[in-house]
């Protein structure tokens, strides 16, 4: 009992050994380094980042003056603004050229919102703007007395002799943020000194400041755009309020022309500053001198991390020596424990060639059973699953196939041949996209196709005594859904809501996004239904009543449950002669995104 003792405390005192030996080790590492060698890089690499953010700043400003540079394409509109013609008659002949610049030019990630041109006499020519509503609204003149949107800065450059492009911004009261504005001058092709128009371009600063946020890995660094003789474009990062008035000083000095900042110190703060070689357009940025110091503070973390490192192997290899003969049993109690907790892929490891060690080994075949098992049921069940989505799926067809034929004959009869032309060119349609089963999922945009043929048809039947209307948002055009998914909720609205509803008739068919799902909605002004009906469509056994019922609602609520799970689906609100609405919630999944749903499939 005595040896055991004496050879535990020497196992202590090695490992105690080991433990102070690292510590002054830590500790002369610690003093022989340079502190403000640590200091000194980590200013430059942050300066460096500043310089790498500026040069993605300038690709994305380069790539907005090659689109405006287009202007000069549009021969006709050079020659008139050349000739001095009068600018209601440019405004009528080149108002859609901004529109046609706009859309041809640029892509929808360039964030272009408004795009406008100019004469020499700062009169305007033509304007485009991407959105006109409450929230998304931008003047139609940016010489409009309405807006306040620092237009004197534009008109200043353009009487200049400024050649490079002017970069500006204003505050957007109504988007609530500023506006990146982009001005080119537009010469005269034979006297390149003399000026015939200019045109402007606007784009939302959200593109700018996915840049800026790129190379901003900390909340406490406050960075921000602003040309030279102009207001700040835009900023990201946090800044305290004790630092405020050091920012408005920057900025005012640089919107007066002032770029000497030796003057600005700020204890707690490191300022630093990066121009474009090209624009006019300076990044500035407010570093906590604390963040600078992080490395020094590492260092005094790992100092104390190592101790407790080696407080812990001190005391994990004294216990584990001490228990060396109890130790495989104990491993094999913990094992069975995790095992028990749902850690089901855990085996028994380092097994030695003893009988405990067979106990594991058999032990560890039977679990390897009992997971085949499990895998086997699995795919049982998902194939279960698979058949009953196909005969889901198979029921959609044939049934509105067979109207429509009888439909065409009747028409074929009574009517001309450019009517059932189209009709039949619809119904093509809607074959075509029924019958492909090699890809079960679509996008929004597919969906849409497939209804419009559907409604087409529809109004041949109803000789257009239905109203359609959408509101779709442009965002969810390419996600993924299974097909014919949108269609039946519209058959069931004109078969159940508004086959017996007199006066005018009418649907509506938005889609948009709530809570990062895919929200599709079908709303009519028909009979409505009760709440008892409405849980009648979703039962799984009918009853006789029901027998008849139509398949569309819960033939599409249970796909979407088989594919997405419980919480998604079909749900509808209805009120007795109000009209009825049906949504569908699905995740949202982009084309090339759905793998798992297709696997399902």
């Amino acid at each position: 009992m005595l040896k055991n003792k004496t050879m535990r405390l020497k196992i202590l005192f090695l490992c105690l050994g080991c433990t102070l030996a690292g510590l002054l080790l830590q500790t002369y590492l610690f003093q022989t380094t340079s502190s403000e060698l640590i200091y000194n890089q980590a200013k430059s690499d942050s300066y460096r980042s500043m310089e790498n953010m500026q040069d993605d700043i300038y690709t994305f400003i380069k790539s907005i003056e090659n689109g405006l540079i287009d202007i000069y394409n549009e021969k006709e509109l050079i020659m008139d603004l050349r000739s001095g013609m009068e600018s209601s008659t440019l405004q009528n002949r080149y108002y859609r050229t901004a529109y046609d610049i706009a859309t041809e030019n640029f892509q929808t990630s360039d964030g272009v919102v408004s795009l406008y041109i100019y004469d020499k006499s700062h009169r305007i020519i033509s304007t485009y703007r991407r959105a006109v509503t409450p929230k998304h609204n931008y003047p139609t003149d940016i010489y409009d007395p309405l807006f306040d949107d620092n237009a004197e800065k534009v008109k200043e450059y353009v009487d200049s002799d400024e050649t490079q492009m002017l970069i500006s911004s204003y505050y957007n009261v109504y988007r609530e943020k500023n506006i990146v504005r982009f001005v080119l001058k537009v010469y005269n092709s034979v006297n390149i000194h003399s000026k015939i128009g200019y045109v402007v371009c606007d784009v939302d600063s959200k593109i700018l400041k996915k840049i800026m946020k790129k190379y901003t890995s900390e909340d406490e660094i406050f960075i921000w755009l602003q040309p030279f003789n102009d207001r700040p474009v835009l900023a990201a990062g946090n800044i305290m309020d004790s630092d405020s008035n050091v920012y408005e000083q920057i900025c005012d000095q640089i919107q007066k022309g002032d770029q000497e900042f030796e003057n600005i110190q700020e204890k707690n703060k490191v300022f630093f500053s990066v121009y474009q070689d090209k624009y006019n357009l300076g990044a500035y940025t407010l570093i906590p001198r604390d963040l600078l110091n992080r490395n020094q503070k590492i260092l005094n973390e790992n100092l104390i991390l190592i101790t407790l490192i080696m407080l812990a192997v001190v005391s994990i290899s004294f216990y584990f020596v001490s228990r060396l003969l109890s130790r495989p049993l104990e491993e094999m109690t913990k094992t069975v424990k995790r095992i028990q907790g749902g850690e089901t892929q855990l085996r028994m490891e380092n097994l030695r060639n003893d009988e405990v060690g067979e106990l594991g080994k058999s032990f560890n075949n039977m679990l390897d059973q009992i997971e085949k098992l499990i895998a086997d049921e699995y795919e049982n069940k998902m194939s279960l699953n698979y058949a009953r989505y196909q005969a889901l799926q198979a029921q959609i067809n044939p049934h509105f196939l067979y109207n429509t034929l009888d439909t065409m004959g009747s028409i074929a009869e009574i009517q001309g041949c450019i009517q059932v032309s189209n009709l039949c060119q619809s119904l093509a349609g809607l074959f075509r996209y029924s019958l492909d089963m090699k890809n079960p999922l679509s996008t929004v945009s597919g969906e849409l196709v497939h209804l419009k043929n559907y409604i087409y048809v529809m109004n041949v039947r109803m000789q257009n005594q239905v109203e359609y209307e959408f509101h779709i948002d442009d965002n969810v055009l390419q996600d993924t859904l299974p097909r014919i998914s949108i269609q039946p909720l519209v058959e069931n609205a004109l078969n159940h809501g508004l086959k017996n509803q007199k006066g005018k008739k009418k649907v509506i068919i938005s889609a948009g996004i709530r809570d990062d799902d895919l929200l599709i909605s079908v709303e009519d002004n028909g009979i409505g239904m009760s709440d008892e009906k409405i849980r009648e469509l979703f039962s799984e056994d009918p009853g006789e009543k029901q027998k008849n019922r139509s398949i569309g609602i819960f033939n599409i609520h249970k796909r979407m449950q088989y594919l997405y799970g419980e919480s998604y689906g079909v749900k509808i609100k209805s009120e007795p002669e109000k009209g009825t609405v049906v949504f569908l919630e699905i995740p949202r999944k982009k084309q090339g995104e759905n793998q798992n749903a297709c696997k399902k499939l």
